[in-house]
């Protein structure tokens, strides 16, 4: 070997040793205070205030009535239309095929693999309040729903996407 090769080796060896002791020297010097106890309780679970309920929502049947099927057309076109179809046999896509749903049962189509949740109440029906519910906020509305849409917030736009859905039915079932 070269001497050139064992002076490396010997800064090397020279900067670890250096750098041990100063640790050593540095840990010697500032000794940590330690706590008589510890400053997170981890072990305790403190009852934490009960959240406040939500605000009860307002019926949609009032605002039915001026609902808009064209401005309901434009929100679903822009809000729905990524994950479902709206034409009358129309395909499946990441949702289901959304003609006819008002007045059908929840779960309604066949061919369209429903989270649990959903297929539990496919015994009650898509009416006018359970569809306000829904396009809130699906998940609260039905529990494990594979739906990962957060909702409209605007009780109006819910009422024309509500009317437009009406219409999508060759005998839509009558306003309230």
């Amino acid at each position: 070997m070269s001497l050139e090769t064992n002076k490396a080796f010997a800064a090397v060896l020279t900067a670890g040793i250096s750098f041990m002791v100063a640790g050593l020297v540095g840990g010697l010097a500032v000794s940590p205070h330690r706590l008589e106890k510890p400053a997170i309780a981890t072990g305790e679970v403190v009852a934490a205030a009960a959240p406040a309920a939500a605000p009860a929502l307002e019926p949609i049947a009032p605002l039915l009535a001026n609902a808009n099927v064209e401005t309901g057309r434009g929100i679903a076109t822009r809000v729905c239309a990524a994950c479902h179809s709206f034409n009358e046999g129309g395909r499946n896509a990441v949702g289901p095929n959304l003609y006819g749903v008002v007045g059908g049962p929840h779960a309604h189509r066949e061919d369209f693999n429903y989270s649990a949740g959903m297929k539990g109440l496919h015994d009650k029906t898509w009416d006018y309040e359970a569809l306000n519910a829904f396009l809130n906020k699906p998940a609260a509305a039905v529990p494990g729903t594979r739906m990962a849409f957060a909702g409209l917030n605007q009780a109006q736009q819910r009422a024309d996407v509500i009317s437009y859905l009406r219409s999508l039915s060759a005998n839509p079932v009558p306003l309230p």
